[in-house]
């Protein structure tokens, strides 16, 4: 498989699990995409928020189940890590929401999608971090 950006070039792919040594396969793909995705929506959710984030961190893990009519991709997680100067925990949660649901690969995709979202303490201490009781970062 090669995409136009060459960084697939030549990349070896199948379908499922099946692929014996180095490779890629749909969900695989699908995953990465979507995490990629979230990761720029996020960032630029919180730059409208009037946050510039340092990292953010974002894991897809897709679930397949074989339901009729055949493999299908019916559950997505999205686990996200953030350095975010400054922000305040209800404002990064609200970005996360926002990104979740704005992003064009959630959109595209007919599949449930949860998320956990957190911030990555600050090494100077310089972060506003409020904890609040059942504020969790899934919906």
């Amino acid at each position: 498989m090669t995409t136009p950006s060459a960084v697939l070039k030549k990349a070896l792919y199948g379908l499922g699990r099946h692929i014996n040594g180095p490779g890629t396969n749909p969900p695989e793909l699908i995953a990465a995409a979507h995490a990629g995705s979230f990761s720029i929506t996020l960032a630029y959710e919180l730059g409208a928020a009037g946050y510039t984030p340092n990292q953010i961190d974002t894991t897809a893990t897709v679930t397949m189940e074989d339901i009729a009519p055949g493999w299908t991709m019916t559950q997505i997680h999205l686990d996200v890590v953030a350095t975010v100067p400054e922000v305040a925990q209800c404002d990064f949660i609200d970005a996360a929401l926002r990104a979740k649901g704005s992003c064009p690969i959630s959109r595209a995709l007919n599949a449930n999608i949860s998320m956990r979202a957190k911030l990555r303490p600050q090494a100077n201490g310089g972060a506003r971090v409020f904890n609040r009781a059942n504020q969790g970062g899934k919906s």
